[in-house]
């Protein structure tokens, strides 16, 4: 992972700030970003007083948050439309939306919060928060926090790398290989909710037949 180093190492501060928000907002569409090894690289460079850690911290959190609300007013915007009609309506059926409505309801707090520390989930659950039209203000404040105290942390961790980067990286990359590992977990038992959801749904229609 250290061979981003260079190529970070020798952007101007504006620039480099600019890349790593963008990388930042960019994982909310495109998960595979490695967004978290950009803010330790950042901050390890704002060690070396390449950069400013303060602003490092600010462009990947405001930019990180910014990319989640877009997407949950994306969600919000297109998401039932395309529920409703065509393949969207095979994916996801009016009753599950309405139990998935439920669920933000009762723990969309926590469900928002706790998925921002879980990779592909952080891009995934805002989206959904949308689609069922939950309220801003039930979903902007803990993607704001739990941002921060993410990305906080890893520009933390960057500041404290000095030469043992490597090992400050590989520290990152395991974290989030356990972080994937119950994201793994969170999928199995979505996609079992969804199939016991379906097959509910169909055995309700052949009754009533």
């Amino acid at each position: 992972m250290t061979e981003w180093l260079p190529f970070l190492e020798g952007k101007a501060p504006l620039l480099l700030y600019a890349l790593l928000a963008g990388g930042a907002a960019l994982e909310n569409i495109f998960p595979p970003v490695p967004a978290d090894t950009f803010v330790v690289l950042g901050a390890f460079l704002a060690a070396t007083g390449r950069a400013g850690a303060a602003w490092v911290f600010l462009a990947t959190w405001m930019a990180s948050t910014l990319g989640a609300l877009g997407v949950f007013y994306a969600g919000r915007r297109f998401g039932m439309p395309f529920f409703q009609v065509g393949a969207g309506r095979r994916l996801l059926k009016p009753h599950q939306i309405r139990k998935l409505a439920g669920f933000y309801q009762r723990y969309g707090l926590w469900a928002v919060f706790l998925a921002r520390f879980v990779p592909g989930f952080r891009a995934v659950v805002p989206v959904f928060a949308g689609v069922t039209e939950q309220p801003f203000h039930r979903v902007a404040p803990p993607l704001f926090l739990a941002s921060g105290l993410w990305y906080g942390a890893l520009t933390w961790l960057g500041l404290q790398a000095g030469r043992n980067l490597p090992a400050i990286l590989e520290f990152v990359k395991n974290t989030n290989l356990v972080l994937m590992g119950l994201a793994v977990l969170l999928l199995g038992l979505v996609g079992a909710w969804w199939w016991l959801g379906s097959r509910e749904r169909k055995e309700g229609q052949e009754e009533d037949r």
